[in-house]
């Protein structure tokens, strides 16, 4: 829990998703999903497209707008509201940018080489990616502290990063002698869904840039393409369902089938297999069919009446902008008279 008195500024939720690839069901249960209980609970909230951390990798600059609009969509159409939560584009808010390069002049090299995820994209050709596939988790820690968060719903793969977030904040406040001036996030990873993995492979996660659609039950997929991408899904040749969490062990792809149907019907595992076990994957495939149709149908519905109306998107991603933006703005004047720059006292 943090203490409170440690930093000015209420509790604060800070996430954002890239506009890179058609938005799946890792995405929606591990993100999307999560990003509306927050919501409910009455969380202060900002959700953000996050735009500039697209374009550390070749991407399609005439695709970019309505992949943008894309995810704004997925995220109304799951449930946020702009009403209750901030939803906006990391391009159109500078508090952004500005911050980023003040943590770049702050964070050290040591810390993001570390990044296994920079190792993961740069690979052999590390010495030739952009500067900006190195810097982006320090963009990743602006993000989050131009708004003060003190909370960001992560996933298992990016608590190093808020790692590093949690030791600039640090780093910032001892440096300039402004002690509790940026909170330290902490993660809120807990509840199903966390990591929702291929459909073809249980130890690799679901990703969008996975070459075979079949891997992954994509929001725009209709109902029955999602039942045939379950049918096909891969399980395993060890017989039947098991009967309790430890038959478990070993299965990875019969792991994740079951944490997806919990997730989707609200139910815990042991719960799930109490139901099903014992039984063939030919009953609990279509089972799962049918949760994960019902589930995500209305999404799907929502999603396409919101891309129809591009114009009403930007107007609600407008209005976002200048709520975030008023959040930021003083945070980074105080942040310029902390260092000293010329005419922020």
């Amino acid at each position: 829990m943090i203490d409170t008195t440690s930093y000015r500024g209420p509790d604060r939720v800070f996430s954002g998703i890239q506009p890179t690839g058609n938005l799946h069901l890792g995405n929606y249960l591990g993100a999307l999903k999560k990003f509306v209980d927050l919501q409910e609970a009455g969380w202060d909230a900002l959700y953000c497209v996050v735009d500039l951390h697209a374009i550390t990798q070749p991407y399609d600059m005439q695709a970019l707008p309505d992949q943008t609009r894309q995810i704004a969509a997925a995220m109304l159409a799951s449930g946020l509201s702009p009403e209750k939560s901030t939803i906006f584009v990391q391009s159109s808010v500078p508090a952004h940018v500005e911050l980023a390069w003040i943590f770049n002049c702050v964070a050290r090299m040591g810390w993001v080489e570390k990044m296994t995820q920079f190792k993961d994209k740069g690979g052999d050709n590390s010495e030739r990616v952009s500067l900006g596939l190195l810097a982006y988790p320090v963009l990743q820690a602006a993000d989050i502290l131009a708004y003060k968060a003190t909370h960001v719903p992560v996933g298992e793969d990016q608590k190093q990063h808020l790692e590093l977030s949690r030791n600039i904040a640090a780093r910032f406040n001892q440096q300039f002698d402004a002690p509790g001036f940026f909170p330290e996030p902490e993660a809120l990873i807990k509840g199903p869904g966390a990591r929702v993995m291929s459909l073809k492979d249980g130890l690799k996660k679901m990703s969008k840039s996975d070459p075979s659609d079949l891997s992954r039950i994509n929001l725009i997929d209709d109902a029955d393409t999602i039942a045939r991408k379950i049918k096909k899904a891969k399980t395993d040749l060890l017989g039947d369902m098991p009967a309790d969490v430890a038959g478990l062990e070993g299965r990875p792809e019969v792991e994740n089938l079951v944490g997806i149907y919990g997730a989707l019907s609200g139910q815990s595992v042991a719960a799930v297999l109490d139901e099903f076990g014992g039984q063939g994957f030919g009953a609990f495939k279509p089972a799962l069919a049918d949760i994960a149709v019902a589930h995500l149908a209305p999404i799907t519905a929502d999603m396409r009446h919101y891309m129809a109306d591009p114009a009403e998107i930007d107007r609600t991603l407008a209005a976002g902008a200048e709520k975030a933006h008023a959040v930021s703005d003083p945070i980074l004047r105080e942040v310029r008279s902390i260092m000293g720059f010329w005419g922020a006292g």
